[in-house]
């Protein structure tokens, strides 16, 4: 009989701990999610002008227009405790070409970044918004064409951006998000013996988004 009690005790308690985690798991869906995620990104990349063009060789420049492009990349992140901060890897490819100038025919230009940014974040359950800023190495590459000589350039590159996440499910989201981005770029090589030329890359991105947090 002396048994009785504490098994009916244990039982009790073992009851209402598993009711209580899984109230927890109910009511705070983020005390259950991961905080790191993987996501898939496009959108387009509304490129200014290339300015402050200064030419190599004894060549002159005007700014040069480029044209917009679509946006493709990646992201890779992870959030700290559950918290406001994190830490997120980046990767965005888009080929905003120069336009032609007068007769000449436009000039291919190819942008990839490798970017590391720091996130703050509201910690909301369905809605989070976030800003950021990062930086890291931007490559670009002149492609053959006409009298232009295919020519690449490795930059660093500055990036802030600012975008409101929406979770459908515990472990998926949508998002959408603007981003600025920055480098300076000189291509010392591509007209060849003539030289080359160096400009500021400025760009608006209008990028969205589906992420998987894990």
């Amino acid at each position: 009989m002396p048994l009785y009690p504490s098994i009916m005790n244990r039982f009790v308690i073992r009851s209402l701990l598993g009711l209580s985690i899984v109230i927890g798991l109910l009511v705070e869906p983020h005390a259950a999610w991961a905080e790191s995620y993987v996501a898939g990104v496009g959108g387009i990349n509304f490129a200014d002008r290339l300015t402050d063009v200064e030419g190599t060789g004894g060549l002159l420049f005007q700014d040069l227009d480029l044209q917009n492009s679509v946006a493709l990349g990646g992201k890779l992140g992870h959030f700290f405790r559950h918290g406001w901060f994190g830490i997120e890897g980046e990767f965005l490819h888009s080929t905003p070409h120069i336009k032609g100038i007068t007769d000449a025919p436009g000039i291919h230009l190819r942008i990839m970044s490798v970017t590391v940014n720091l996130i703050a974040r509201y910690p909301g359950r369905t809605f989070q918004p976030y800003v950021g800023i990062g930086g890291g190495p931007v490559i670009a590459h002149l492609r053959e064409a006409g009298g232009v000589q295919p020519d690449s350039d490795v930059a660093g590159g500055f990036n802030a951006f600012a975008g409101l996440r929406a979770f459908v499910t515990s472990h998926i989201a949508i998002f959408g998000e603007y981003k600025y981005m920055s480098a300076t770029f000189r291509f010392d090589n591509a007209f060849g013996p003539a030289g080359g030329f160096e400009s500021d890359y400025r760009a608006q991105h209008l990028l969205f988004g589906v992420s998987l947090h894990f």
